[in-house]
């Protein structure tokens, strides 16, 4: 037998599933990926078929393997996945009960408007580090066990098993006998205590979850439980899962305390490294865990972008105007300059600083001279306005100022956008040589658990710099477009 020497990651992610496999020089060797529907039931509703998401996950780990001539090598498997999207399963079937409630989905803005109003947040805030929103777990949980019918009283037997999509790819790939899920992903949900570090029973009563659905918390890195043999040909220790950006932050190595990411795939997220003590926020960015190994918790401060790599995909699925994402480098480049448009991406909503589940996408600055090319590089624009929102509330709550921020996912692949990143950041922005730091992340966890990797110094030394990009615009010219920004946000924010 070969030598077990190489990870298998999955990632799970909004709009595709991946499977990609990493030596022990954090090489990629091999991978396969599928697009799956997206579900629209409603206006606002965003739903995934779980059946789809498992045979992708696979089909595409079991592409990878075959390209290496099988999973002889492998030592470990790590999970990573869309965080907050829920599942509910039956217990005896391993079946859904209902489609999986996407982290997108506004279906519970009334609800968590209530909670609001009755002065609830405080508590949630200070106990979860999240805010009221329909974007975590909590609420969709609450509605599916409310409308799927019997499905409140089954949880409360005991017959339901509920959790985010790493769980339920656990659950399968362990053919039912392991319903467990890890610290990150535990975090979003609303339900989870940050600092006890346990299901809160309090939030469980006053969301109406029954405690006998929800999974065990465990690790970050740690042996969770083994695939069943006739998945992969052996048994394969499942050994790393964490949230998608919180296995970017592993992936990017941000380990020490103000290194900071930001992950640009159907949304954006950026995560700073807060160290061993949660940062609490006053510009309603999130405190959660960035990682827990060897049961040491690292916290991060975390701002959300709801919309960022989902606008580029409107452009061409909903506009027409692409009929591919790197269209949009060559379109803004094109152009001298904006033109005055501005483009604020509220589609489902804005995230942080804002949290307005009410706000809706405006394109402003308009004028018989605007083109395509000015919508999309507003686009793109519109992407590094809202980072620069985030990272300047983050400098506002006291979590220091990083002088780097290393980003990841589908839109890092754009230089122009990364320039212009940096032009309004002004600070560098770095991407990595192999930018599926997410899938990384999560194949690093499980390869440390399992010796493919000893420490997390080591971890350090595989992480490879890619293009590095320096703040070139002048001051006066970035001042300019930023005050448009502020503008553009005003009127979103006032408009509903």
């Amino acid at each position: 037998m070969s030598k077990q020497d190489c990870v298998l990651a999955i990632d799970q992610g909004t709009t595709s599933t991946r499977s990609i496999i990493f030596d022990k020089n954090a090489v990629e060797l091999a991978g396969a990926r599928k697009e799956f529907p997206q579900l629209y039931p409603r206006s606002s509703w965003v739903e995934h078929n779980p059946e789809d998401i498992w045979s992708d996950v696979l089909a595409t780990s079991q592409e990878a393997l075959e390209k290496i001539g099988g999973a002889d090598r492998i030592a470990a498997i790590g999970i990573t996945n869309q965080r907050e999207t829920i599942v509910v399963w039956d217990r005896a079937t391993g079946k859904p009960i209902y489609n999986a409630i996407v982290w997108q989905d506004r279906r519970t803005a009334q609800l968590c408007q209530k909670l609001r109003e009755e002065g609830y947040e405080t508590v949630v805030r200070e106990r979860t580090g999240l805010l009221l929103d329909p974007y975590f777990s909590a609420t969709k949980l609450a509605w599916l066990l409310d409308n799927v019918n019997d499905a409140r009283t089954r949880a409360e037997k005991g017959e339901l098993a509920f959790g985010t999509i790493d769980s339920f790819i656990l659950w399968r790939l362990t053919g039912g006998k392991v319903h467990a899920t890890d610290i990150t992903n535990a975090s979003r949900t609303l339900l989870f205590n940050i600092h006890t570090q346990e299901w809160d029973e309090e939030l469980l009563r006053k969301f109406r979850i029954p405690a006998a659905i929800l999974p065990e918390v465990k690790d970050n890195s740690t042996i969770f439980g083994e695939t069943i043999p006739s998945l992969y040909g052996r048994a394969i220790p499942v050994a790393g899962m964490a949230g998608d950006q919180q296995a970017a932050l592993v992936g990017q190595t941000c380990l020490s305390p103000g290194m900071a990411k930001a992950t640009y795939g159907t949304g954006c997220f950026v995560l700073l490294n807060t160290g061993e003590k949660p940062v609490s926020s006053k510009n309603r960015m999130l405190t959660t865990i960035g990682y827990r190994v060897n049961n040491k918790t690292t916290y991060a401060l975390e701002g959300s972008i709801f919309v960022a790599g989902a606008a580029i995909k409107w452009l061409r699925d909903g506009l027409n105007l692409i009929t591919h994402a790197s269209q949009t480098d060559d379109m803004a480049t094109r152009i001298p300059h904006s033109h005055g448009v501005y483009m604020v991406p509220g589609f489902v909503g804005l995230g942080a600083p804002h949290w307005d589940p009410d706000a809706r996408g405006l394109i402003c600055g308009l004028t018989l001279d605007a083109t395509a090319a000015h919508i999309a590089r507003a686009a793109l624009e519109s992407v590094a306005y809202q980072t620069l929102d985030l990272i300047s509330a983050m400098t506002q709550d006291g979590a220091g100022t990083t002088e780097t921020l290393r980003i990841d996912g589908g839109m890092a692949a754009n230089d122009w956008f990364c320039q212009f990143l940096a032009d309004m950041l002004q600070v560098k922005v770095e991407k990595p040589k192999n930018i599926e730091t997410t899938a990384l992340g999560a194949g690093f966890l499980a390869g440390l658990a399992t010796g493919v990797w000893s420490t997390p110094k080591d971890l350090i030394a595989e992480w490879q710099s890619g293009s590095q990009f320096q703040p070139q615009m002048s001051n006066e010219q970035r001042s300019s477009m930023v005050a448009g920004w502020h503008q553009a946000i005003r009127r979103t924010l006032t408009q509903n």
